[in-house]
């Protein structure tokens, strides 16, 4: 069996310390924004299982059987518990963002100011 022949690339990424923390910002809003999407198409799953999404005024309490409404609630819970893990690891992440901001903002990060746009550090 032959080896997969993998080329050698060694892409330079040339970003300020304050672009990383911009970009970092960025990227947790941008999961939170998602988040936020799953949790309202839930929020609309039970309004239409119940007949009060705006659109969806034909259901009736009387079509609505309980197994209808604890296997939703399954459903739901089921996915809030994951909306809940995703959120644990973004605050994590926001905490190490505002530690590297805190020490970059202070002058602890290799004696440059965070907000220096002409010291660039080189992440490989």
């Amino acid at each position: 069996m032959s080896q997969p022949n993998i080329p050698n690339i060694t892409p330079v990424i040339d970003v300020t310390l304050k672009q990383s923390i911009t970009l970092l910002l960025s990227s947790i809003a941008m999961e939170e924004l998602s988040l936020a999407h799953i949790l309202n198409a839930e929020a609309e799953k039970i309004q239409f299982l119940l007949g009060t999404l705006h659109s969806h005024h034909h259901l009736t309490h009387k079509s609505i059987c309980p197994s209808d409404l604890f296997e939703l609630n399954e459903s739901v819970r089921k996915t809030l518990h994951e909306v809940l893990k995703l959120e644990m690891m973004l605050y994590s992440k926001l905490d190490s963002v505002k530690d590297l901001y805190s020490h970059s903002h202070h002058g602890h990060h290799r004696g440059r100011d965070w907000r220096d746009g002409d010291e660039k550090e080189n992440f490989k």
